[in-house]
């Protein structure tokens, strides 16, 4: 029995290495140049940038009522600053909806695209290169060795 004890770590021990010895390739492509590259991107793109350029002035007016409502402190600058704040957040919900609707058909290519440039090159996870790099779930990636950006654009076109 004390045998059977002393063999059953070492047993398990020299499983390890065949556990881990599957090879798991990473991918990254920067999903934002591939969309560029698409070429029924145009309208995709320039709701994008409306969007962008219409919720930053809206920041900016929330920017400027927060720092009058701290100078001044009074009733009536605090619920401007209310209402701006919640005219953003009701404006970029609308926004979020009308960018996903948009996006849905480009999302359907790129996502094949990146499907079958990965599965040729023998990937088995490919991240979006910023998401990726914003959220640190990458810390290192040898770029010639992951960066599938390329392949994916002549895929796509």
């Amino acid at each position: 029995m004390n045998k059977f004890f002393i063999l059953l770590p070492l047993a398990l021990l020299a499983t390890v290495p065949h556990a881990q010895s599957a090879k798991n390739r990473l991918g990254l492509v920067d999903v934002q140049a591939a969309v560029k590259a698409l070429p029924a991107s145009k309208a995709y793109l320039d709701l994008s940038a409306r969007v962008d350029a219409d919720l930053k002035a809206r920041r900016g007016k929330i920017d400027e009522l927060a720092a009058k409502v701290a100078s001044s402190g009074s009733a009536a600058d605090r619920k401007a600053l209310l209402d701006a704040q919640q005219s953003y957040n009701s404006t970029q919900s609308g926004y979020q909806g009308r960018i996903a609707t948009a996006f849905e058909p480009l999302a359907a290519k790129l996502n094949a695209a990146v499907a079958k440039v990965a599965k040729a090159n023998g990937y088995s996870v490919v991240m979006d290169q910023r998401v990726a790099a914003q959220n640190r779930l990458v810390i290192y990636a040898n770029a010639s060795a992951t960066d599938l950006t390329a392949a994916v654009i002549k895929a796509l076109k």
